[in-house]
């Protein structure tokens, strides 16, 4: 078992504060796979305090200091990636070969988009006689989610860091170890005390205690709609800034004459990849009701041939997924399809035959699903497909808007088709042909979906404030 029962602070690991033992869960075998110590809010002011004193420093630090610093961390972070694989596989259930490929190199991804965006990054201009200068937030509070743990960390963590903010990380406790890695990997770097803080802990405790103390600047979360909105609210009071990236409920629009032997499987891939776990999943297939059949019965293929398996086996096959509480919520989901009216083309309730013990779920798709449903509504967060139809371009359109999220929507068939309806959907990302993002492209949503923007330039910018310097001489 992984054992992380400190947390690090000012440059240390240091005991709890009084706060209680955690083990998290394997999702895989049911079975603890690593402790933890889920903090207090003595350990929430001692990490604040903490980055308040370094950041009178390093807010002043010179740029090339700033990209050294990520370079360092880079050469570090390339190393363990093997270790970081393992714990995210272990923890919330990704098979070790995504982990490998996807999960863990997100990291460097994030760190060389930062580095790209610190060369570009305009950060003083004039406009007339007025100079105007991006500057540091202050102490930036993080909290992550555990879907994709190590990159929403580093999302925030690179730009953040290359911005000279400082900053205390509260990752998903149920996904910890990978960020027990980076505050290894940033000590081992050099980082000074006090500009990167860890510490562990749930969201009633220690991420209240963050979002609404008087020290923090900034609260950068990524996480669902109902904890954003909690978040919000108890940030309010010291009128902080709140950068959020919240749920999902991605349309994929097929269109009318696109060849869905080709588009649909790169499509109905970001439904089955880390088992369905992505905030941009395109999981509501928008299909013209000519072409129902067609899709009905490619989707169904790809699904029955997705194969589940134990995560730390090699190979591309579907993990479980992340706990009990996920398990429960996809299984209700399915039911209330299939109470509602929708047509079971393939999976359904319970877990794949010959499984008894894991959170494994079963590659489901629908059909005959409408717009009022549950299925269609609400984020699955698992491997559910469904299949709506449409009679034309504005219908499909109109549905695709026809929700509370915006965070993301794809479009399968002619590019530049494509390219001319992108602009009528209300979402912060449109992808033609795929449904994966680009970490140098802004990453984020409309309406409920959240505010403000990760990744590259737009992400660096996020994490700064903007002054205006009035009279100064030319």
């Amino acid at each position: 078992m992984h054992s992380y029962l400190k947390h690090y602070i000012d440059g240390q690991w240091v005991d709890s504060l009084g706060g209680q033992r955690h083990l998290v869960i394997n999702p895989a075998n049911e079975a603890p796979c690593t402790e933890i110590t889920l903090g207090s809010r003595a350990d929430v002011d001692a990490a604040i305090s903490a980055a308040r004193q370094a950041f009178e420093s390093w807010s002043f630090s010179s740029l090339e200091e700033r990209k050294a610093q990520l370079l360092r961390i880079l050469e570090i972070y390339e190393r363990r990636i093997p270790d970081i694989a393992v714990a995210i596989s272990e923890e919330m259930g990704a098979p070790i070969a995504l982990c490998m490929a996807a999960q863990a190199p997100a990291g460097i991804l994030h760190l060389r988009a930062t580095l790209d965006a610190l060369d570009r990054f305009t950060f003083a201009e004039k406009i007339g006689d007025i100079q105007v200068v991006h500057e540091p937030v202050g102490v930036i509070a993080m909290i992550t989610p555990w879907n994709w743990p190590i990159n929403q960390i580093m999302a925030k963590v690179a730009p953040a860091l290359a911005a000279g903010n400082t900053m205390v990380l509260k990752p998903s406790e149920e996904a910890p170890s990978c960020a027990a890695i980076l505050a290894e990997i940033m000590d081992e770097a050099g980082v000074p005390a006090g500009v990167f803080n860890l510490v562990n802990g749930n969201g009633t405790d220690v991420g209240e205690a963050l979002t609404s103390h008087p020290g923090v600047d900034m609260v950068s979360f990524t996480g669902s709609t109902r904890a954003g909105i909690a978040i919000a609210r108890a940030a309010a009071s010291t009128v902080k800034r709140v950068h959020q990236e919240l749920g999902g409920k991605a349309a994929n629009i097929v269109l009318p004459d696109a060849d869905l032997a080709d588009v649909l499987p790169k499509t109905i891939d970001g439904v089955l990849r880390n088992s369905g776990q992505s905030c941009i999943a395109p999981t509501r297939v928008l299909v013209h009701r000519d072409s129902v059949d067609e899709a009905t019965a490619i989707i169904r293929d790809i699904m029955e041939a997705a194969e589940v398996a134990d995560p730390a086996q090699e190979g591309w096959h579907i993990g479980p997924v992340v706990n009990k509480a996920q398990f429960d919520k996809i299984q209700g989901l399915i039911q209330s399809a299939i109470d509602e009216g929708a047509k079971l083309v393939v999976g359904g309730t319970g877990r794949p035959e010959g499984m008894d013990t894991g959170y494994y779920i079963r590659p489901t798709l629908f059909s005959d699903v409408t717009p009022d449903m549950r299925i269609a509504r609400e984020e699955v967060f698992g491997p559910v497909a469904t299949i709506m139809t449409y009679t034309d371009i504005d219908d499909a359109i109109r549905i695709a808007n026809d929700t509370e999220y915006g965070l993301s929507a794809t479009i399968s068939g002619d590019p530049a088709k494509a390219a001319a309806i992108a602009p009528r959907l209300r979402a912060g990302i449109v992808t033609i042909n795929d449904w994966r993002p680009n970490r140098i492209a802004p990453f984020g949503g409309y309406k409920q979906s959240g505010n403000g923007r990760e990744n590259g330039i737009y992400g660096l910018a996020d994490f700064m404030e903007v002054k205006s310097i009035i009279g100064a001489p030319a």
